[in-house]
């Protein structure tokens, strides 16, 4: 196609750039427009809002009240109403303490009608005038003197409420103090169904002459003696105690047949316990039931803790009915710190002379693993392999002796780690070596005036074994089931062995509910005797 000349295009763009110049024209005429009106509305409104200014900065000045400063200065009427206030509401307490309702009835009406001016002030930002105030003063005041006429001394009246006050802390203190005593009472006596089933197994022991043969052939069993078994003592006159202690022993055994019991009890539990053992079978074990009384080498002359038991002044002080009053310290005065079951842990070199180590089990655990590991446990030349305690409630050894005595300052440290019985590996042939036997005599006769340690069992072992204790991993032994109601659930499933050590114990009814069912498990209820005393 042939190109048009370009005289034909120019007058085109000319036209194009024309307009383009006319709307731009356009639009800076209608901004100059906008503008002007908006600088003519500015000014005239200008006056008007100066004219405002004073009034709203009027408004906002009073209302910015401070009414903590009207509480504290001395001259306004806030102030005397919060005195007033303040002695109303103590003369209402002690309207009350006389019986005197209606006043303090009509006390209340006035002190709430204070908190109605002072709370219309705070949110009006006005303070309070006279007329507002003068009706609600003058009744108060009128009040105020009625009850000062009233004798309402509130200095007589604060030392009668303190008095009140110190008999009700009295009371509580006795209230504790007899509901420990009540417990402790409780701990230490005989459930009743328990003592039922040591009549029926001691009527069997004496009615039934095969039992009394199959025990004497027990005791010359070769096993007895045999040290390639695995050997345990367990000291008791709680028949159901000892036996779930044997129950829950085999129960827990890869090899039941390989473990011998050694019990000893008193006289007068010896027939109950023998017949329980021979009436049931308990996987084979071996289980030998002696009496106290056998042990013609125990006498007076040669254990001290026989020759305090006979002394008059001892009997009176753990039997005398009047030494559980002194001041709630009754656990101290308990008749089993002195009871010979419970000091026989330190003859079991005498009274298994043929063993060379040995288990010894307290009467109120509970073994839920298999424990012949612990006759593997190396002692290091020790005598007694233990679970230490310094970590728990039981403390270290100044916690337990007398370090004000020069004898125990110059024998011991006081921050030894304790350590508990009632699981524990004994090395009898390292027993012997170190004549363990001898360091007990040596420190329960310097303890006969009680001035070395209080009383029980643990603080003298803690004496006689010091230096000569194997630790051992605190799963073995977990203790406070008896007292303790927050013990962890994962240490209690890793447990070997659970100790009831407290005065809750597992058969009595003020048991731990959280922890019976564990102790409960291993009693044999399908038993005709267990039935008769204890279903119910």
């Amino acid at each position: 196609m042939r190109r048009r000349p370009a005289e034909y295009r120019r007058p085109a763009r000319r036209r194009l750039i024309d307009w383009i110049w006319c709307l731009l024209g356009i639009f800076l005429l209608a901004g100059l427009m906008l503008f002007v009106v908006h600088h003519f509305h500015q000014v005239q409104s200008q006056p008007s809002v100066r004219e405002k200014t004073p009034v709203n900065e009027q408004v906002h000045h009073e209302s910015n009240l401070n009414l903590t400063q009207e509480l504290l200065s001395s001259s306004s009427y806030a102030r005397q109403l919060s005195d007033q206030m303040t002695l109303a509401k103590a003369y209402i307490v002690i309207s009350k303490e006389h019986g005197n309702l209606k006043l303090a009835w009509e006390l209340s009406s006035q002190i709430r009608n204070c908190q109605r001016l002072l709370s219309q002030a705070a949110i009006k930002g006005e303070p309070i005038t006279r007329e507002e105030s003068d009706p609600v003063i003058t009744r108060l005041a009128q009040l105020l003197y009625k009850a000062q006429d009233s004798h309402y001394d509130i200095s007589t009246t604060i030392v009668t409420l303190k008095s009140h006050t110190n008999a009700l802390e009295e009371r509580a203190k006795a209230a504790i103090a007899q509901a420990a005593e009540f417990g402790h009472i409780a701990s230490e006596s005989m459930p009743k169904g328990l003592h039922c089933l040591g009549v029926r197994l001691t009527e069997e022991w004496y009615g039934n002459s095969e039992i009394k043969r199959h025990v004497e052939e027990q005791r010359n069993s070769p096993r007895l003696v045999d040290n390639n078994l695995y050997h345990f003592c367990v000291f008791s006159d709680n028949v159901l105690a000892t036996a779930v202690v044997v129950n829950s022993t085999v129960s827990n055994a890869d090899h039941p047949q390989q473990l011998v019991f050694h019990i000893v009890t008193d006289r007068v539990n010896y027939p109950a316990m023998a017949a329980w053992f021979m009436l049931n079978d308990f996987k084979g074990c071996t289980v030998e039931v002696r009496s106290i009384d056998e042990f013609s080498w125990l006498n007076a002359s040669y254990s001290p803790i026989l020759k305090r038991i006979s002394d008059t002044k001892t009997r009176e002080y753990y039997f005398s009915s009047g030494s559980t009053d002194q001041g709630g310290e009754s656990k101290f005065h308990n008749p089993k710190h002195i009871s010979l079951l419970n000091h026989l842990r330190f003859y079991i070199p005498q009274i298994v002379p043929n063993l060379e180590k040995v288990v010894f089990l307290d009467d109120d655990v509970v073994v839920q693993k298999d424990l012949t590991p612990l006759f593997s446990v190396e002692l290091h030349g020790n005598v007694i392999g233990a679970v230490e305690t310094c970590l728990e409630a039981y403390h270290r050894y100044y916690k337990y002796l007398n370090f004000s005595h020069p004898l125990i300052s110059s024998k011991f440290d006081p921050q030894s780690c304790g350590w508990a019985f009632g699981v524990n590996v004994f090395d009898l042939i390292a027993w012997k070596k170190n004549d363990v036997t001898a360091r007990y005599h040596y420190w329960e006769e310097q303890n006969a005036e009680q001035t070395l340690w209080r009383t029980g069992t643990l603080p003298v072992g803690l004496m006689a074994f010091y230096g000569l204790v194997e630790p051992l991993d605190r799963r073995w032994h977990v203790l406070g089931l008896g007292f303790d109601m927050e013990i962890d659930d994962r240490l209690i499933e890793s447990a070997a062995v659970l100790h009831y050590s407290g005065s809750m114990k597992p058969w009595l009814k003020l048991a731990i509910t959280r922890y019976k069912n564990r102790w409960a498990g291993y009693m044999n209820f399908t038993h005709q005797y267990v039935g008769e005393c204890l279903m119910h």
